[in-house]
């Protein structure tokens, strides 16, 4: 089950949700109390009510990407309980939304911020399907490496990453059998 976060007013959701579109079209860095105000026709002072600052904002969206990671990442374990499952959808989620992508997995995370066991919920799927805090840790930063490098596009051109995800994915599963 999720970690539930505390639940925030309609306002305070109608804020996030104009805060994630405007990282998603430009950033973390673009979004200003200023701009966002802006945005929803308010005056910045105004987010003070529902955000004591910049940083309890973007905790409520790393919260929400969390959130969301997990349940996308636990939703492919449950259709096929596979490194194969869980790699594909980690990929997809950091290619449909890559600022927000970057927002929660890039920089220091605001841990004392976000909701107890959220954090460890989300990446769960990454232990499920290895058995081995160790081995979950090494094929989370395998995937988490692809994904920002796949993403800012880092990769020379004409690369096959599709190629390359699937070399890590049969690596990984080699390892498990012990081949």
């Amino acid at each position: 089950m999720t970690p539930q976060p505390p639940p925030l007013s309609a306002r305070a959701r109608e804020i996030t949700r104009c805060a994630r579109r405007l990282v998603e079209a430009h950033g973390w860095d673009a979004v200003t109390m200023r701009v966002l105000a802006a945005e929803l026709g308010i005056k910045a002072p105004s987010l003070y009510k529902h955000f004591r600052n910049r940083d309890a904002l973007r905790a409520a969206l790393i919260t929400d990407a969390l959130a969301e990671t997990g349940e996308r990442l636990h939703a492919a374990l449950q259709q096929e309980h596979s490194i194969a499952a869980l790699l594909h959808e980690y990929r997809q989620l950091a290619q449909s939304s890559p600022n927000m992508y970057r927002l929660a997995t890039v920089g220091e995370m605001p841990r004392s911020d976000l909701p107890d066991g959220l954090e460890e919920w989300a990446g769960e799927p990454f232990f499920l399907v290895t058995n081995d805090p160790h081995l979950a840790q090494a094929l989370w930063s395998y995937a988490h490496g692809m994904a920002i490098l796949e993403i800012d596009n880092r990769y020379p051109p004409g690369s096959e990453l599709d190629q390359t995800w699937e070399k890590g994915i049969q690596a990984f599963v080699s390892s498990l059998s012990g081949d």
